[in-house]
């Protein structure tokens, strides 16, 4: 491999930035369908017989679910993009006011990540000449002003993956007898879960066993929890 060709399969700033943010929103969302969904269904499944009962639970929580998970993403990322937005803003202005002294902050901070003061004045030099703001954007803020994240997007793709998640454990446990379909349930989810968590793992570069077990073990906690609250609240006839 030449000096000049990058590396193979190494992430770099702005595809990792890109990469993370489109996981945590799908990953999170997945999860977070399929657990908070096939509680809400095995609880009530503990609970009550009534087919009617669990599919109108599990549809409601989907529903409730994936909206809020698309709010969520949309006020958080919002606020992320309008910050980074400001920050893009506020080095426009800088670098047409005081270009001299953005070229000398420049210079000090590749000074600062260990240049010797030539050196890093003739980097800081042919960075500002190529593109100054993106040179301080990425040198002084780590930031890309074609990667600022759309809130919509994120919002989209959380509810997305939310319903996609919620969707699973609905079809487990309506599709089956009744006889076996909270085994089923519990089956499926925790595949489910243990899928999601490898790639998880497998896509942002950590350890699949760790990720996965992780989920299983908040998974598995979550469905007994909630199954012996709706047996108990069943046999109780508190409903």
């Amino acid at each position: 491999m030449s000096p000049s060709e990058p590396h193979v399969g190494e992430a770099h700033v702005g595809d990792l930035s890109s990469r993370l943010n489109w996981l945590r929103a799908g990953v999170l969302g997945a999860n977070d369908g399929i657990v908070s969904t096939a509680s809400i269904v095995v609880g009530v499944a503990g609970a009550s017989t009534s087919g009617a009962a669990i599919a109108t639970a599990g549809v409601a929580a989907l529903v409730g679910g994936a909206i809020s998970m698309a709010l969520g993403e949309y006020v958080s990322v919002s606020s992320q993009s309008d910050s980074q937005r400001a920050l893009i803003e506020k080095e426009r202005t800088e670098l047409r006011d005081d270009p001299e002294t953005e070229l000398e902050e420049l210079t000090q901070l590749w000074q600062q990540r260990g240049l010797q003061r030539s050196t890093a004045a003739q980097v800081a030099a042919e960075l500002t000449e190529r593109d100054p703001l993106a040179a301080h954007l990425s040198t002084e803020l780590g930031i890309d002003e074609d990667a600022v994240v759309s809130p919509w997007h994120a919002a989209f793709a959380s509810a997305g993956a939310f319903a996609v998640g919620a969707i699973l454990p609905l079809l487990a446990i309506l599709l089956p007898p009744e006889s076996i379909r909270v085994p089923v349930t519990f089956i499926v989810v925790l595949i489910a879960l243990a899928l999601t968590g490898a790639t998880g793992a497998k896509i942002g570069g950590g350890s699949i066993p760790r990720a996965t077990i992780r989920v299983l073990i908040g998974g598995a906690l979550a469905l007994a929890a909630t199954f012996i609250i709706g047996s108990l609240l069943g046999t109780s006839g508190a409903v």
